[in-house]
């Protein structure tokens, strides 16, 4: 089926009209039994990905350091969390109304919702049904780090994501990058519970290999108890290629 250049023209209207910083889309193929194992029904049997991100505002990620003083949680949890994790959901779904108006499925996955997150028991997992970095990494907009974020090379891993899953006929508009991280372990050993083990992000090993989830989110809850507020964030804060205007 020969790609549809109008509907991608006004998917870029779109994005430019809603602020958005990075757009594209990705062939899911690479990953698919990874993507079935995550999701199952839910997100199988749609081949391509629009990857969609948001810059975080730089001055309130460089407040990272201060954290618990509540001024600083409280604007970090509020600008650089929920307000652009609800950006991003409005603009899906408006962006998946776009493209059933042309007569092709797409599914919005929500920009920060987990589908399982029972990390108090022995087997339990903490994960979304989609990932997200994942689709940014295959519609190349970075590498997945050594924290397991998705680190881009123009702000690091400074940026919120979400997707649309579809299959309308769209052009892939990039592909998966070579990582920078090299021997940098910044966010390894900025982490408070020491989270990430350094290993370098390898499709065919399992999360685990390279983080501790549930570490980090009983950390979160520790936090939520005693100030009242869950914010950490110090990988993000402190990748490089996120504070190069800095250095």
């Amino acid at each position: 089926m020969p790609t549809n250049k109008k509907l991608w023209k006004d998917i870029s209207n779109l994005a430019d009209s809603a602020g958005i910083d990075f757009i594209g889309v990705a062939d899911l193929s690479p990953a698919l039994p990874f993507i079935r194992e995550q999701g199952g029904d839910v997100v199988d049997g749609f081949p391509l990905a629009v990857s969609i991100g948001i810059r975080l505002p730089d001055p309130i990620v460089d407040m990272l350091p201060k954290r618990f003083d509540r001024a600083v949680a409280v604007n970090y949890r509020n600008h650089a969390y929920t307000t652009i994790n609800y950006r991003l959901d409005v603009f899906t779904s408006r962006l998946a109304g776009s493209i059933q108006r042309e007569g092709y499925l797409a599914l919005p996955i929500p920009a920060a919702e987990r589908s399982s997150a029972d990390y108090k028991s022995a087997d339990g997992k903490i994960s979304a049904v989609f990932s997200h970095k994942l689709a940014a990494h295959l519609a190349g907009f970075g590498w997945i780090g050594k924290s397991c974020l998705l680190v881009t090379s123009q702000y690091g891993p400074r940026v919120r994501w979400s997707s649309v899953l579809t299959d309308a006929p769209l052009k892939v508009t990039g592909k998966p990058i070579k990582r920078k991280c090299g021997k940098c372990r910044e966010c390894v050993d900025i982490c408070p519970v020491k989270a990430f083990t350094g290993r370098e992000f390898d499709p065919s090993e399992s999360r685990e290999m390279r983080y501790d989830a549930k570490s980090c989110q009983k950390y979160h809850d520790k936090m939520n108890t005693e100030i009242g507020l869950a914010v950490c964030g110090m990988c993000l804060y402190v990748c490089p290629p996120g504070r190069k205007k800095q250095v």
